[in-house]
């Protein structure tokens, strides 16, 4: 039976397509974008995650760790990640929830389960379920099994991707979907691949073609001062999105905020936020309204 790594399951989601919804998180990416609120999304594997201010002091994870990966001192646990086996031990023992385990692996049938429990939700706001990530084409298998099951139940199915994948591998889920959310970061290659670690060309050809196929598409564009603000980039987008197969689509700025940093010190990961700039309300106007003379249908926060 497939299963597939998921790092959160979010229920009452309104900002992941039209009416409530359900969203479940795959874990997974293979951006590495340097900006991301979800750095738990990231990896493919489960990580451990240890929240400093909830240790209580207990030395319950010294005891247990078979690797000695926790060291107690005068300040609290300390995690000694080179010695961690991700073998989870200590977040079973721990009573504050200092330790945690992002990523769990999930069966088709699980996943069923619930996302039948929200049907009275789906039903009465018109909304349903939407796939994410990470990104939710490296779970091919599992992915499409889902979306076709949701679609025999009339369950309305929205996919959030960034379009880095095999073309085959999105038509396929294409023919199983009424709506994607298709991040774009960057227009130009090079900047693109300095501030995600790879290169674009996929990701724009692969918008392109499902564009041509006439498909339900939602641009979603993370804003951020300093890296993909600027006259070119901008520009570059708009003439993108306007000149889609089909027509333009709807695009949706997403403003960069910082409020994930407590993640990457959670994970004991480096976070660029020197580097990372907050948009004013202002600029934010601007950008909004230089799109829009592109003839786009343009909305901020999603």
């Amino acid at each position: 039976m497939d299963q597939s790594l998921i790092f959160d399951i979010k229920s009452y989601a309104i900002n992941d397509g039209p009416g409530i919804r359900l969203t479940i998180f795959f874990k997974g990416c293979p951006l590495s974008c340097r900006w991301c609120h979800n750095p738990e999304s990231s990896s493919p594997v489960q990580q451990k995650m240890y929240t400093a201010a909830k240790c209580i002091g207990c030395g319950e994870c010294v005891k247990t760790c078979p690797q000695q990966a926790c060291r107690l001192t005068v300040e609290g646990v300390v995690p000694v990640s080179e010695s961690c086996a991700v073998c989870g031990r200590c977040t079973e023992v721990c009573p504050s929830r200092a330790m945690e385990m992002s990523g769990r692996r999930y069966s088709q049938s699980e996943l069923l389960k619930i996302i039948e429990k929200e049907r009275p939700f789906f039903d009465q706001s018109g909304g349903g379920v939407t796939f994410s990530g990470g990104e939710p084409l490296n779970h091919l298998p599992l992915l499409f099994d889902l979306l076709r099951a949701c679609g025999a139940h009339g369950i309305h199915r929205c996919l959030d991707t960034s379009g880095f994948a095999p073309w085959a591998d999105l038509a396929r889920v294409a023919a199983e979907t009424e709506l994607f959310l298709y991040d774009l970061k960057l227009i130009d290659g090079r900047r693109h691949k300095e501030w995600t670690g790879v290169d674009n060309r996929l990701i724009l050809d692969n918008l392109q073609r499902l564009a041509a196929q006439g498909a339900d598409i939602r641009i979603r564009v993370p804003l951020i001062k300093g890296v993909n603000d600027d006259f070119d980039n901008i520009n570059a987008l708009g003439r993108l999105v306007a000149g889609l197969p089909g027509g333009a689509r709807p695009l949706d700025l997403l403003p960069y905020h910082n409020i994930a940093a407590h993640k990457y010190v959670k994970l004991q990961q480096d976070y660029a936020e020197e580097a990372l700039q907050i948009p004013s309300e202002g600029e934010v106007d601007d950008i909004c309204k230089r799109l829009q003379d592109f003839g786009l249908e343009v909305s901020v926060g999603g």
